[in-house]
């Protein structure tokens, strides 16, 4: 990777708590330690840090991967960029590139892995469909959310409880069961269900004998048991041929008539077979450590309840056919159940409870009309918005001065663009060096390439500067610029948002899509630190698991959900419009 040294040395922080029958916690050090096992990986430095001094580690060999090492370390022996991230992180030498959180890291994990073992495919395969398996922030991707934070929390806080009596399900299991019953969306969609309708009419058709049937010869590896009999066998044999080598006698012919011609309400949905859909990924690999503890519970002193989860323990059996998962398993001290066959209610109709919030979000009776009536609506409570000079609008920055990495330009735009971006920098550059101090924590959210922050730590050596960004290729760009200035008052942090816990005392986003504004804004009131914002995209701003829209009690007296986003959506809509008259005129 350009701007980072190939061969450095990488440190795997990761955090222990205590351990019950041999699974360490929290789940997402399990989780990490179970990806590691599966890739085979020993390309990293590995450390796991007590939450609390004094905690006994004495047994924490014995509850280890078998192939994997590591080291116990305390909370103040951390790199600092490391004490202002939540674990578990990975830290580049010289310690100023961080990555952190659970998706971010085993995402890397898998990156480096593949890198140090090129021959392994199916290693890279776990980042799924143009390598996005959970690579959407947690703040606003709801399966992103449910792998990575609910469900490891919700099972922790369920192992913990000691009570006898039956416990509550957590809600975040009932959710992924719930999820695993909803139809599959791949890239091929149409084609596979129509291979499906092909199949059923032929299974309908065909004689008990079964002769004629085309076989499938597997190598390397045995299917599950339920692939020749099973509705879903079509979903089964392709996501295991991506799994194992076969050959497949049935010719490749065009689909019969009947088949091209039927509408795509004629066709049969896809089953899941994998958390994601029809393949394994890391999805898998995160709920693999989090279901099983959560199973051995229940068949432990509430069996009752295993009835409830015909799909998950469904996933559960056949998650264990996947190649190097057993192994892995056995490396990391869990023994699978055995679990019986449990039936699948067909009447039920799948839920899909995102689906049914947003349908709730919407509907709104006392919304009337769209932009015009909802800004009578603000005008006649006495809302308007008010416009104040610019406080400076004669400074500038001397671009010609600065060195050439300095400059938008090199963040790979065209011309025009980073015309723009300087008299964007030159707004907010103004406004910190106003206010900032020589000893200020700065932090640029949402960082991109690192057009702000890169000019702050130029133009204030005496401060820290931290660029905060999800986006992988957007952060080694900036750190690259970087090193060429040889800045050596910049940290690198991809993570989400929230898995930045440390103490500053100016935050800046230029640009941060969005919601992504609010949470800056929302995350700088909390640290009591100064906030200067550009917001974007406010046009698309929806409810997350964070806040609500809108936000001001006044608005909130005013406006419903639907009536602030008409409101947002319109005056994002009208500077565009703006932004392209401007263009055209030149």
């Amino acid at each position: 990777m350009k701007g980072i040294k190939e061969n450095a040395v990488e440190s795997l922080y990761l955090e222990y708590s205590h351990q019950i029958e041999g699974c360490i916690f929290p789940l997402h050090t399990s989780v990490t330690l179970f990806l590691l096992s599966y890739c085979e990986c020993k390309v990293f430095n590995v450390y796991l840090v007590p939450t609390e001094e004094g905690a006994d580690t004495s047994f924490l060999k014995e509850a280890l991967p078998q192939d994997v090492e590591a080291q116990v370390l305390s909370k103040q022996a951390l790199p600092p960029i490391v004490q202002s991230c939540c674990l578990p992180a990975v830290v580049n030498q010289p310690d100023t590139f961080c990555r952190a959180g659970l998706a971010v890291v085993l995402r890397h994990i898998i990156q480096k892995s593949y890198e140090a073992e090129p021959s392994r495919k199916e290693i890279l395969e776990l980042l799924g469909f143009k390598k996005t398996c959970l690579k959407a922030c947690a703040e606003v991707s709801q399966w992103t959310r449910l792998c990575e934070l609910t469900i490891p929390l919700a099972v922790e806080n369920f192992l913990q409880e000691s009570s006898d009596d039956p416990p509550t399900i957590p809600e975040e299991i009932l959710e992924l069961e719930r999820k695993l019953s909803e139809p599959v969306r791949v890239h091929n969609d149409d084609k596979l269900r129509r291979q499906k309708l092909k199949q059923q009419k032929a299974s309908s058709s065909e004689p008990p004998s079964g002769k004629g049937k085309a076989k499938t010869k597997v190598r390397a590896h045995k299917t599950p048991k339920d692939v020749a009999g099973s509705s879903k066998s079509l979903e089964l044999k392709v996501a295991f041929s991506k799994l194992t080598v076969q050959e497949d006698a049935e010719a490749t012919n065009r689909e019969p008539s009947h088949i091209r011609k039927a509408t795509a309400s004629e066709l049969p949905p896809l089953e899941h077979v994998f958390a994601e859909g029809l393949y394994f990924t890391l999805a898998d690999i995160v709920l693999l450590p989090c279901v099983h503890h959560f199973l051995v519970m229940i068949c432990k002193k509430f069996s009752e309840k295993l009835e409830q989860f015909p799909l998950l323990t469904s996933w559960y059996q056949r998650i264990q056919e996947v190649p190097k998962v057993k192994t892995a398993a056995f490396k990391c001290g869990i023994c699978f159940l055995d679990l019986p066959e449990l039936l699948t209610p067909e009447s039920k109709e799948p839920v899909n409870s995102s689906d049914t919030a947003s349908v709730d979000e919407q509907s709104d009776p006392l919304f009337v009309g769209g932009p015009r009536p909802t800004m009578t609506k603000l005008m006649e409570k006495g809302i308007e918005a008010m416009f104040s000079p610019h406080p400076c609008p004669a400074w500038t920055l001397d671009w010609s001065s600065l060195p050439a990495a300095v400059s938008p330009k090199e963040g790979k735009m065209s011309t025009d663009r980073a015309l723009r971006k300087q008299q964007q920098l030159n707004n907010l550059a103004y406004l910190v060096l106003d206010r900032a101090k020589p000893g200020d924590r700065i932090v640029d959210f949402c960082s991109g390439g690192g057009h702000v922050g890169i000019v702050l730590a130029h133009v204030l050596p005496l401060c820290q500067v931290t660029l905060i960004e999800n986006k992988e290729i957007s952060l080694i760009r900036a750190k690259k610029r970087s090193d060429e200035l040889g800045l050596s008052n910049i940290w690198f942090i991809q993570a989400n948002m929230e898995y930045f816990t440390g103490v500053f005392d100016i935050g800046v986003a230029l640009h941060a899509c969005g919601v992504a504004t609010d949470m800056v804004i929302q995350r700088c009131i909390q640290t009591r630190a100064s906030f200067i914002t550009c917001p974007c995209c406010y046009g698309f701003i929806q409810n997350t698991s964070k806040f609500n829209f809108p936000k001001s009690e006044k608005f909130k007296n005013t406006l419903s959900y639907k009536g602030s986003s008409v409101c947002a959506w319109w005056i994002w809509t009208v500077q565009q419009q703006q932004k392209n008259r401007a263009t055209l005129s030149k």
